[in-house]
């Protein structure tokens, strides 16, 4: 049960991200250090050249650009040898991506050891080979703020990914929130109100759309 504890553990929403350095397919990594003043999507996959991880990676690759926009750096993982992410990449430039002159454009990092993988309790199999497909969103502080785990059979929303970095990002702009289905552009939510002076404030606001003394919503 200690052994089971130690390898499944993993930080929390709020945690400093786990520190590390690593060997990846762009060379050396030292995180978060070499990160500092970006958003993080830091992502593991169960094994190289399986299908639903083929797909992962060519719609991550797809987005790059747009992740970038917004200020946003990909990492992925597993526990795979750094010649086996090679090919693998190489493949799905070479092969699948014939003649689109596009490339896997972030690093993947070579986990041999497991030991960035057990820092984030990324291997949850019932034979501990494989990392499942996580997802830790880390800000440029180095704190992390979402995480998400699909099982081995579900490919990740990559939209859905991107989606939740501008949400966390608007939050920390304009100390708003976001409802459900939240799109960039649809209204935002402020926190429920602590006093009834500050509910009576808000009535008062004409720009402010309340719903009911705890709803109350707002464009931007």
């Amino acid at each position: 049960m200690e052994d089971n504890i130690r390898i499944n553990g993993m930080p929390l929403i709020g945690d400093k991200a786990p520190e590390f350095r690593a060997m990846t397919t762009h060379g050396k990594i030292n995180f978060p250090e070499d990160y500092e003043g970006s958003w993080v999507v830091l992502f593991s996959h169960p094994a190289d050249f399986t299908p639903v991880c083929t797909t992962e990676f060519i719609a991550l690759s797809s987005m790059s650009e747009e992740f970038a926009e917004i200020n946003t750096k990909l990492i992925g993982l597993s526990i795979d040898s750094l010649h086996s992410h090679l090919a693998w990449v190489k493949n799905i430039e070479e092969i699948i991506w014939k003649g689109k002159n596009t490339s896997v454009s972030f690093p993947v990092i070579a986990d041999i050891s497991m030991s960035v993988a057990k820092k984030y309790g990324m291997i949850q199999t019932v034979a501990n080979t494989q990392t499942v497909r996580a997802v830790f969103i880390i800000d440029p502080e180095g704190m992390i703020r979402t995480i998400l785990f699909y099982p081995m059979s579900v490919g990740r929303n990559t939209a859905e990914i991107k989606r939740i970095v501008q949400a966390l990002q608007l939050h920390d702009e304009e100390m708003v929130n976001t409802p459900a289905n939240w799109n960039p552009g649809d209204d935002v939510l402020l926190g429920a109100p602590l006093t009834l002076e500050e509910v009576e404030n808000r009535k008062q606001k004409e720009e402010l759309n309340m719903h009911e003394w705890y709803l109350t919503s707002k464009k931007l």
